[in-house]
């Protein structure tokens, strides 16, 4: 999958793509309804932001993401996307009418061949834009457009907020029902304080500035190390928190991969919630937190072996 992150002056084999349009936080089996209706209309392409707008206009409000912008891409490629148009979401772009949008970006820039979005689409300054005034573009320049319907399982209607909320109630395994996949948080192996590693269980330890967080405690988890000597697929329990044995921290994600040695310091890995175990918790002392920590492995061991 080729990554491109401007419209003006695309080379002839980056333009003229099928392209599903949206935010794609999560990739949801939603958003796939929407990738899979582009797809039948010839060289698949993905339209998206970077910022989400959502950041750009609201830079201080809690953070909502399920995916960072590598998780995004990973996730994508998976489904066959060719190119991933990941634009810069600023000023600039946030100014243009949906009239301009269209023109400038999806005619001019991309030259769209078709567009898919959501039924609940809205595009241009103040979201002005519509499915329909999408339609009546597409009739002016040139391009298809088709609407997918939104997705609903049973009476639940498919959406990034369900998700979250699934997430935050530590109801990982539903969230997957509406994702279609587990949910991973993915990114580079940073240095920790290495506790992990004197207590007998060496963790890699992730940032998750800027996602939506789902509840903190333990988890079983499935790890895909994606780069480095050591890439493959492996079994963890993780820990999603503060840390609350050694004072209030930052939040961070800790995972414990089971039957791995090695380095993964600057290495990218990405971590799916399976189960959740358990809350945080502050020990009487050490030795009562690495029974825990032995409780909480073979627990995780157990419904990863039946996953």
């Amino acid at each position: 999958m080729k990554i491109v992150r401007h419209w003006q002056g695309l080379a002839p084999q980056d333009r003229g793509a099928s392209i599903a349009m949206g935010n794609f936080d999560g990739v949801h089996l939603g958003h796939r309804s929407v990738i899979e209706a582009a797809a039948a209309h010839g060289p698949l392409g993905v339209l998206t932001f970077e910022p989400h707008p959502r950041e750009f206009f609201a830079p201080a409000a809690p953070p909502f993401r399920l995916m960072n912008a590598e998780a995004r891409a990973n996730r994508l490629a998976k489904l066959g996307v060719a190119h991933l148009y990941e634009l810069p979401f600023n000023g600039t772009m946030a100014a243009f009418t949906p009239a301009e949008f269209a023109e400038e970006v999806l005619a001019r820039g991309l030259g769209a061949a078709h567009v898919t979005v959501g039924a609940d689409f809205c595009f241009g300054k103040g979201r002005s834009g519509t499915v329909a005034d999408l339609k009546a573009e597409g009739a002016r320049l040139g391009f298809g457009v088709t609407v997918a319907p939104l997705l609903k399982i049973g009476a639940q209607e498919v959406s990034s907020t369900a998700i979250r909320t699934a997430l935050a109630e530590g109801r990982p395994r539903d969230a997957a029902d509406m994702l279609g996949h587990l949910h991973r948080i993915d990114g580079e192996v940073l240095h920790g304080e290495k506790r992990g590693r004197e207590l007998g269980f060496p963790t890699a330890n992730m940032s998750v500035a800027g996602l939506h967080l789902p509840k903190l405690g333990v988890y079983a988890v499935k790890v895909d190390v994606l780069t480095g000597p050591q890439a493959g697929s492996y079994g963890g329990a993780a820990s999603l928190g503060v840390r609350p044995m050694f004072g209030e921290n930052t939040p961070n994600l800790e995972t414990y991969i089971f039957d791995f040695k090695g380095d993964l310091y600057g290495q990218h890995i990405s971590v799916a919630l399976v189960d959740y175990l358990r809350p945080e918790m502050k020990f009487d002392g050490l030795p009562a937190l690495i029974d825990q920590m032995n409780t909480d492995c073979a627990r995780a061991r157990d419904i990863l072996a039946g996953a």
